[in-house]
């Protein structure tokens, strides 16, 4: 049982239920995640608002699936990995390469330092060494593109929060938490 519940959209106000109608159309369903922030506009608004922000950026849409893939599983949130799991899928994101995320690594180097960075971002709340920034760098992983990687792992360790403190209800397929060998 949910320790928040989500938000029945003919109960929100005008402007809130006009954002879940329009989160609707653009994916087809109305995930729990978004009916949970229905009870905070602001957060629910930032949220998108953040999102689409960062869609614009230079990491690919696979990337940011696998970013979310492997905090998820850093926060142990079992609502990101099952939702992320499943976009991925969505977007042609192969099973071994979802398995591979979870652990932090990816099928070719920059992804998989990209993935790695990722859980040690989220794992030490951002206290990385200067050396693993000058690693990133070695291998052509920018600045900007280092801070991209931060602002992901931000937006997933929002929800990941969320769900964990709501208690939200999976409505995706569900992923165990436990990863496999």
């Amino acid at each position: 049982m949910p320790n928040i519940h989500p938000l029945e959209p003919t109960r929100a106000d005008a402007r809130t239920a006009e954002t879940l109608a329009k989160v609707r159309r653009k994916l087809g369903v109305l995930p729990n995640l978004f009916t949970t922030l229905a009870n905070a506009p602001a957060a629910l608004n930032g949220y998108l608002q953040f999102g689409e922000a960062l869609a614009g950026g230079r990491l690919s849409a696979q990337q940011r699936e696998l970013i979310a893939v492997a905090v998820a599983q850093e926060n142990a949130c079992g609502y990101c990995l099952s939702a992320h799991t499943a976009l991925g899928k969505g977007l042609g994101v192969s099973e071994a390469e979802l398995h591979k995320a979870r652990r932090g690594s990816a099928r070719n180097a920059k992804d998989a330092a990209i993935l790695a960075f990722a859980q040690q971002v989220a794992r030490d709340r951002g206290n990385v060494a200067p050396s693993e920034i000058e690693t990133l760098r070695k291998i052509g992983i920018d600045d900007g593109l280092i801070l991209e990687i931060v602002a992901h792992v931000a937006i997933n360790v929002l929800t990941n929060y969320v769900n964990l403190i709501a208690g939200t209800e999976i409505d995706f397929p569900r992923v165990d938490l436990r990863v496999a060998a």
